[in-house]
């Protein structure tokens, strides 16, 4: 619920000038999410949000480009070595370019997504345990759409 919350987050405040709190409460219950105002201050907190001046000269949130930096360069890595992504019940293997594992291991334990329980590197696999099987599909979809 986190993960899905904090997606319509980014979606929110880039398709809309939100620029309180209470604004993106009201956005994210009209969405169908019921948060609280503490809820909402704790995403902004895990989001890296910041706040920048809107074309019309307030402030509004946004996404902190070095965060958004970070991301693109960890889809740039991933694109240039993941060869596969497979699931195996509640686990993923991933395959990727000999000794990069390490690296691209170390990226997924940086994203903190939601559900891992643990990775393990060698030097051309990775294996990912997860909470549950759904939890590892949709890891594998997000991993995939990451490559395009």
């Amino acid at each position: 619920m986190k993960k899905k919350r904090h997606e319509a987050i980014i979606e929110l405040i880039n398709n809309f000038d939100i620029n309180t709190q209470d604004e993106l409460l009201v956005k994210l219950q009209e969405s169908g999410f019921d948060v609280t105002q503490a809820t909402i201050s704790r995403d902004i907190k895990e989001l890296r949000l910041v706040k920048t001046v809107g074309e019309n000269g307030q402030y509004k949130y946004a996404v902190n480009s070095a965060v958004e930096d970070n991301i693109n360069g960890n889809i740039s890595l991933f694109k240039g070595v993941i060869i596969s992504v497979e699931c195996a019940v509640n686990m993923l293997v991933i395959k990727s370019s000999s000794g990069m594992a390490q690296a691209v291991c170390a990226t997924i334990d940086a994203m903190k997504f939601e559900g891992v329980v643990g990775t393990l590197a060698g030097d051309d696999t990775i294996f990912i345990a997860c909470a549950s099987e759904e939890t590892a599909k949709q890891l594998k979809n997000t991993i995939n759409k990451m490559l395009g």
